[in-house]
C-alpha cells in the first residue's frame, strides 16, 4: 500500500458482524460472572449449613443454563450467517467450549448446594474437613476469576498458570478424602464426611473446567490446541 491509499473503511454488514461477535464475548464472560456468583453463594451457605441459601443457588441455575442457551444459539446463528474465517473462527469455536464449561461450572455450584441439607440442619461434623472445604472454594473461585480475566485479556500466560492454582484443589481434595476414610465408626459422622467428600469432588470439577477454559484460551492466541499439564509450567 502506497503513502497515499488507506484502508478500506469497514461497511455496515461487516461492523454488525463485528459487533454479534463482541457481543457474544461478552455474554460469555457475563456467564462466568454468575458462576463466581454461585460460588460465593454455596461456599457461604456449606460453611454456615444455611440450607435456605443452598436452595437459592439450585434455583438460581436457570440463569446460567438460560446464558448457555443464548450464546449456543447466537453462535450457531453467527456460522449460518457469516461463516467466519481465521482469527474470527478460532474465537467463535472456542467461545463454544468456554460456555460448556460455564455451565458445567453451574452445575457442579448446583451438585454441592443439593449435598447440604442431606445432613440436617445441624450435622455433625469435623472442622478439619470443612475448613479444607471452604479453602477449596476459595481456591475455586480464584480459578473462576483467573480464566475469565485471561479470556477477556488474551493472555496465555495466565491461563496456562491456572494449572499451579490447581494443584492446590487437588491437594486438598486428597486431603479431604483421607480425612473421610479416617473419620471413626460414629454413623453421623462417617455420613457427612462422605457427602463432603462429594463436595470436594465438585470443586475440584470446578478447578478443571476453569483449566479447560484456559486451554481455550491459549487456541485463541496461538491456534493450537493442547492440553495444559504441571510439566508445563
Amino acid at each position: 500500500m502506497s503513502g497515499s491509499e488507506v484502508p478500506p473503511i469497514p461497511g455496515p454488514h461487516r461492523i454488525r458482524y463485528q459487533q454479534e461477535l463482541k457481543d457474544l464475548e461478552n455474554s460469555v464472560l457475563g456467564g462466568i460472572d454468575l458462576v463466581v456468583e454461585q460460588l460465593d453463594r454455596v461456599t457461604e451457605a456449606l460453611e454456615h449449613q444455611d440450607v435456605e441459601l443452598a436452595g437459592i443457588v439450585i434455583a438460581d441455575d436457570d440463569r446460567i443454563d438460560g446464558r448457555y442457551l443464548e450464546v449456543h444459539q447466537g453462535i450457531l446463528s453467527l456460522l449460518a450467517r457469516q461463516s467466519p474465517v481465521a482469527e474470527d473462527l478460532r474465537l467463535v469455536a472456542a467461545l463454544l467450549h468456554v460456555i460448556k464449561h460455564v455451565e458445567r461450572m453451574g452445575d457442579q455450584c448446583v451438585n454441592i448446594a443439593k449435598l447440604i441439607p442431606l445432613s440436617g440442619h445441624e450435622p455433625v461434623r469435623r472442622d478439619e474437613i470443612l475448613e479444607r472445604l471452604i479453602q477449596m472454594g476459595r481456591f475455586a473461585r480464584t480459578e473462576v476469576v483467573q480464566c475469565r480475566r485471561a479470556l477477556q485479556e488474551r493472555d496465555a500466560e495466565l491461563a496456562e498458570s491456572l494449572v499451579s492454582q490447581d494443584r492446590d484443589i487437588n491437594r486438598l481434595n486428597r486431603e479431604i478424602f483421607q480425612l473421610a476414610v479416617d473419620a471413626g465408626d460414629e454413623y453421623d459422622v462417617r455420613e457427612w464426611s462422605m457427602h463432603m467428600t462429594l463436595v470436594a469432588r465438585a470443586y475440584e470439577r470446578i478447578g478443571d473446567n476453569a483449566v479447560d477454559v484456559g486451554e481455550q484460551v491459549a487456541f485463541i492466541v496461538t491456534g493450537l490446541f493442547r492440553e495444559f499439564s504441571a510439566n508445563s509450567m
